[in-house]
């Protein structure tokens, strides 16, 4: 079973949780993170050094690259697994996940803040990396 890992790159929980995941035996892809926490920020600043505006530099080749990348890994993953916190992109890719029919589960950091009602739309919500580990064992029929 492949599991692609959504999240943030500045969430330092991201590589810990891919090693825990692989150490139990799951194939898990999360290289999108070596980018490095500033990567987005960069692309961005590059981006407006060439006075493009943000639908410009979505069309740019490192742009397109980036997603296409990112795109084809969660398109192959069987299962995706959101590690808050995490950014707005997360949650749309969460939401392709499950659109497409794959199983995915939402890692929590901390008891939220405010309810959100559409977490409801992954197949679970937890704090407990051995509940997630149990949940996804039994999508891989263990």
């Amino acid at each position: 079973m492949k599991i692609y890992l959504i999240g943030s790159l500045r969430n330092p929980r991201v590589p810990f949780i891919g090693s825990e995941l692989r150490q139990a035996g799951f194939d898990v892809f999360d290289d999108w993170f070596a980018a490095g926490p500033q990567a987005d920020d960069c692309l961005w600043a590059y981006e407006q050094g060439r006075s493009h505006s943000c639908a410009e530099a979505l069309t740019g080749y490192a742009a397109q690259h980036i997603f296409a990348f990112d795109k084809w890994h969660l398109e192959r993953a069987d299962v995706a697994v959101l590690i808050m916190p995490a950014g707005k992109s997360a949650f749309l890719e969460l939401g392709i996940a499950v659109g497409q029919g794959k199983w995915g589960y939402i890692l929590l950091d901390k008891e939220p803040e405010r309810i959100d009602i559409m977490f409801q739309f992954a197949h679970g919500v937890t704090l407990d990396m051995a509940e997630l580990l149990q949940w996804l064992g039994g999508v891989n029929g263990r």
